[in-house]
């Protein structure tokens, strides 16, 4: 069964929200006493976590391959640390195949400590921004500019991990689309010490798409994100498909969705994340958006970071 995200965690505040208005409460109350009184861990090397308030489709695993590969070019010597998840395997996919330095662990704490043990001079944290385990040297919290924060509620009746009172914490707000200034008065009366920055990503094979009819398939946190790049550069979807984030694909799935596009003359693309989840079926025909993520005033960003090794 497939279980995508409502859709009025997206909208005004609804029916659906304000029924689940009093588990979110619970939810609430749950997160300040496990601030309160979780101890937190320490490292001898810097923490540069990227992280989030709202659940999936934020960009803070492509944003950490970023900031790895331009520490590296400054000859910094980092490692990405992400902790295990059965279900998210295609985002382990993304960091193997783009960054080398990588650790894997069921926890966190554990995996840093790993870090720590060998030769890196950072750890770059794969989302952790909730992991109260963990003292940060700095919080990157990621957005983006189609969602930002939904209805504003938390989890269930809303798509907030917790409340954007939460930016308090963060040092550093990285929004993946075009500038909101509004948005950012709001996040500035929260912590008026944020840093803001912006994110686009740019497709590196889009021509092989042009003159095409498309299947656009996605199961991934915000599939519109992925459509609108998609006819953002005046593409062509006939046909949108759309699965829960990590979704695990069957072959007999995929066979079908390729059956039916090549019977209307269609080309289906997928993201690069759900492309790894199906590469093993051998089905030739489908490909892959590949897209690489710009940072706007990039150097003023790696200057702040810099500033952790001094």
């Amino acid at each position: 069964m497939k279980l995508n995200k409502p859709k009025f965690w997206d909208e005004n505040i609804s029916f659906f929200s304000i029924l689940l208005f009093p588990l979110s409460l619970l939810v609430l109350i749950y997160i300040f006493f496990k601030k309160k009184f979780t101890k937190t861990d320490k490292f001898k090397i810097p923490v540069i976590c990227f992280g989030n308030i709202y659940i999936g489709g934020t960009g803070k695993t492509p944003s950490s391959i970023l900031l790895a590969n331009e520490l590296v070019r400054l000859g910094k010597n980092p490692v990405i640390v992400r902790k295990y998840y059965s279900g998210h395997l295609d985002e382990h996919y993304l960091i193997k195949e783009n960054f080398k330095n990588f650790i894997l662990n069921k926890s966190r704490v554990d995996g840093m400590k790993k870090a720590e043990k060998a030769n890196y001079d950072s750890i770059i944290l794969d989302d952790g921004f909730q992991d109260y385990k963990i003292k940060k040297n700095l919080n990157v919290v990621c957005f983006n500019r189609n969602q930002l924060v939904g209805n504003g509620l938390v989890l269930p009746s809303g798509p907030l991990r917790e409340n954007l009172s939460s930016l308090k914490y963060a040092h550093i707000v990285l929004i993946n689309g075009k500038k909101d200034s509004d948005f950012e008065k709001k996040i500035l009366n929260v912590n008026k010490n944020l840093k803001i920055f912006y994110s686009i990503y740019r497709p590196l094979n889009i021509d092989q798409f042009r003159d095409k009819n498309l299947f656009a398939v996605a199961g991934i946190g915000n599939p519109d994100n992925f459509f609108k790049l998609i006819e953002d550069y005046d593409l062509n979807i006939l046909k949108k498909i759309i699965y829960p984030d990590h979704y695990k694909f069957s072959k007999i799935e995929i066979q079908n969705i390729s059956d039916e596009a090549k019977k209307k003359g269609c080309q289906v693309v997928m993201t690069e994340k759900d492309y790894f989840k199906i590469k093993d079926f051998s089905i030739n025909d489908i490909k892959y958006l590949k897209v690489s993520l710009e940072v706007d005033r990039k150097d003023e960003l790696l200057k702040i970071i810099s500033r952790l090794y001094d």
